[in-house]
């Protein structure tokens, strides 16, 4: 079991990413902004960005936990760098992994709400945010 300064230490950390990241996103500045991205993958969660991305989606939580002995904390900060990864590869025009990363945060922020069993008011708005991003996606591949 982790202590709870370490997780509150990492829930900064990725707070700390998440607004340097979206700083350098709204400048342009992609390559920067995606060597965030991949340095907090590597220094948060121990991989890189590849090890998450290759775990199928229908596997992502399980093969997490039981393989890999993630805890929920993890799979939330998890959730986010997908989330980051995502609008990320959606202004470098990379549709099919911008889909595919929106996919697989929601997958761990809903599988997180059904294990968590408590209502987030932050969740809720991730979700339908996610269920936006995710439909206009699909709707955008299927008009190419």
């Amino acid at each position: 079991m982790y202590q709870k300064d370490y997780i509150l230490r990492m829930v900064e950390m990725i707070g700390d990413l998440i607004a340097a990241f979206l700083g350098l996103l709204k400048k342009g500045d992609l390559d920067q902004a995606e060597k965030l991205i991949e340095r907090g993958y590597t220094e948060l969660l121990r991989n890189d960005a590849s090890f998450f991305l290759l775990i199928p989606k229908e596997q992502l939580t399980d093969k997490l936990i039981r393989e890999h002995h993630y805890e929920h904390f993890h799979l939330e900060i998890l959730a986010e760098l997908f989330f980051a990864e995502a609008s990320l590869a959606k202004a470098q025009d990379k549709p099919g992994h911008s889909l595919s990363c929106y996919e697989k945060s929601r997958i761990l922020t809903e599988f997180l709400e059904q294990e968590d069993k408590t209502w987030s008011a932050r969740r809720e708005e991730r979700k339908v945010v996610l269920v936006e991003k995710i439909s206009e996606l699909r709707r955008s591949n299927a008009s190419n």
